[in-house]
C-alpha cells in the first residue's frame, strides 16, 4: 500500500519573497513598493507577457501579502462564472488573465474598475490586472482597454534557462528536496519549459518521492511517469 504524502511536500504559496525576478525586477519593485505602502497610491497597474512569465503568481502574491494585512481584496479571473458585486470594504481589485474574460466578465471588470477609482465610501482601491497582450491590443470592450493601459504598465519576460534552473533550486531548496544537476536536465530536456509546467512536475516528483521514500533520480522520474 502506497504511502500518504506528507504535509511537506505541498507546494509553497506565491509570494513576492519567491519570486525570482530576473529580467522582471522592475515590476516586483512595483509591486513591493506598493504593498509595503501605508499610503497606498491608486494609479492602475497592468502586467502583459506570455504564458509562464509570472503573471498569475504575481496577482497572487500581492493577494497574499495583502490578506496578511488583514484587508480584503477583489478577485476575477476567467474561471469567476458568478463574480459578486463590488465590495466597498475592498483594498484592491485583482484582475487576471484578462484577455480571456467573456462579455460578462468584462462587464463586471468595467464595474469593479469605476467603482475603484471612484468609490461611494472612502479613498480610491488600487486596481491590478494581467494579461497575455499590451492593453492596445486586448480584443476586450473599447473603454476597458484604455483602462488597463492609462497607469502603470509592466511588460513581464519568460526566464531564460539558467534563471529557470535557478527557479527549480530554489524551490526544491525551500522544500528540502536534493535536485540534482542531472535531473534538472532530464526535466528541461524532456518536458515543457514553461515555468508553471516545470514547478507542477517538481511538486508531483516531491510527492510521489515521498510516497515511494526514494530519492530524486532520473529512475524516478520515469518510474512516477510509467506509474501515471
Amino acid at each position: 500500500m502506497k504511502q500518504l504524502a506528507l504535509d511537506i511536500g505541498l507546494a509553497s504559496p506565491p509570494t513576492l519573497d519567491n519570486f525570482f525576478a530576473g529580467p522582471n525586477l522592475a515590476a516586483l519593485s512595483h509591486l513591493r513598493l506598493w504593498t509595503a505602502s501605508t499610503s497606498r497610491s491608486p494609479v492602475p497597474s497592468y502586467l502583459w507577457g506570455e504564458s509562464g512569465s509570472g503573471k498569475t503568481h504575481l496577482l497572487q502574491a500581492v493577494q497574499h501579502a495583502l490578506k496578511e494585512q488583514g484587508v480584503q481584496v477583489g478577485w476575477l479571473d476567467p474561471h469567476t462564472l458568478h463574480p459578486t458585486e463590488f465590495n466597498d470594504g475592498w483594498a484592491a481589485v485583482l484582475m487576471d488573465d484578462v484577455h480571456l474574460y467573456n462579455t460578462a466578465q468584462q462587464n463586471t471588470a468595467f464595474n469593479w474598475f469605476v467603482n475603484a477609482l471612484t468609490p461611494r465610501t472612502g479613498s480610491p482601491r488600487w486596481v491590478l490586472a494581467a494579461g497575455a497582450l499590451p492593453p492596445s491590443d486586448l480584443k476586450l470592450r473599447d473603454d476597458l482597454r484604455t483602462r488597463f493601459g492609462w497607469g502603470h504598465v509592466n511588460a513581464l519576460q519568460v526566464l531564460n534557462e539558467p534563471e529557470r534552473r535557478a527557479v527549480l533550486r530554489q524551490e526544491a531548496d525551500a522544500r528540502g528536496l536534493f535536485l540534482s544537476d542531472e535531473v534538472m536536465s532530464y526535466m528541461l530536456n524532456r518536458f515543457s519549459r514553461d515555468l508553471g509546467s516545470l514547478m507542477q512536475l517538481l511538486n508531483h516528483l516531491d510527492q510521489y518521492a515521498l510516497q515511494t521514500q526514494r530519492a530524486l533520480t532520473i529512475p524516478l522520474v520515469r518510474a512516477m511517469l510509467e506509474s501515471e
